[in-house]
């Protein structure tokens, strides 16, 4: 027996020397991951290609979107470093979340309209309420209705005739102790359910930073707000700042939370077994 045999292969060096392996995963959206350098940590979203090579896009629980180099041992997956790759395929060009974050359901055909129907004060409350949760909304079968204005509401309601099996889920702007709108909407029974958000119009329960500004501005007292809104942001017209506003909005993430809790309360309301 030779001195290789017995004591291994003396020339390669001690085992501690040794790099260890790191294992290679492929980047599969949604998967989540920390970056080994600055400890930030997100879920994969996309990625992108520049002069300097590849990128991961990760997207944190806030919603905060950074990219990083697809370097080797460069992310960490419960503490563990790993070699991020790109998948050999191209991501799936049709998202597997819906706008509201819930499950995607494709082929979808929009099943036959349900008795019970969720309002909103105006047609842009309408707007936003489709462009997030359009998809949701007819998975369920959920009629959206705008009131034209919550002095509407009564009239509506008489018209309508809550029942079970009928239910009513109204969405109310600007729903905060001692307002109007918290006195028009207070004891409608069982079968309505009223939620809201605190901002004055539903423009500012979109995120400022969806719109590209630090905070929404302060309006007076007996001034029209989008007009005011508009003039001070030099938006134009509040047409215009309505195409602005609408146009940035793809997702539950641009939202407020207080907006995305309302919804979704309703939608619960009048999908719930009777």
């Amino acid at each position: 027996m030779n001195a290789r045999d017995r004591y291994g292969d003396i020339f390669s060096g001690h085992s501690r020397s040794k790099k260890r392996a790191v294992p290679t995963v492929i980047a599969e959206r949604d998967l989540v991951v920390e970056d080994a350098a600055t400890g930030f940590c997100g879920a994969v979203v996309g990625f992108d290609r520049s002069y300097d090579g590849e990128f991961v896009k990760l997207e944190d629980a806030c919603g905060v979107v950074r990219l990083f180099a697809l370097r080797a041992a460069a992310f960490l997956i419960d503490g563990a470093p790993v070699t991020l790759v790109r998948p050999s395929a191209a991501l799936p060009s049709k998202p597997t979340r819906s706008a509201s974050g819930s499950t995607r359901v494709e082929g979808l055909r929009a099943r036959v309209a349900r008795g019970s129907r969720i309002w909103v004060e105006g047609v842009h409350d309408a707007a936003l309420v489709e462009r997030v949760w359009g998809h949701d909304l007819r998975v369920e079968g959920v009629v959206v209705e705008h009131l034209e204005g919550l002095d509407n509401l009564a009239e509506r309601l008489v018209e309508f005739e809550p029942g079970p099996g009928r239910r009513v889920g109204i969405l109310v702007d600007h729903l905060v102790t001692g307002s109007k709108e918290t006195q028009l909407t207070a004891g409608l029974g069982p079968h309505v359910l009223v939620t809201g958000h605190p901002f004055i119009d539903v423009w500012q329960a979109v995120r400022p930073a969806t719109v590209e500004i630090p905070r929404w501005p302060q309006v007076p007292r007996g001034e029209d707000w989008k007009t005011g809104i508009c003039t001070r942001l030099g938006w134009g017209t509040p047409q215009d700042g309505w195409r602005r506003v609408y146009g940035a909005v793809s997702s539950f993430r641009d939202l407020e939370p207080p907006l995305i809790g309302a919804v979704e309360r309703l939608i619960d309301f009048v999908t719930e077994p009777e």
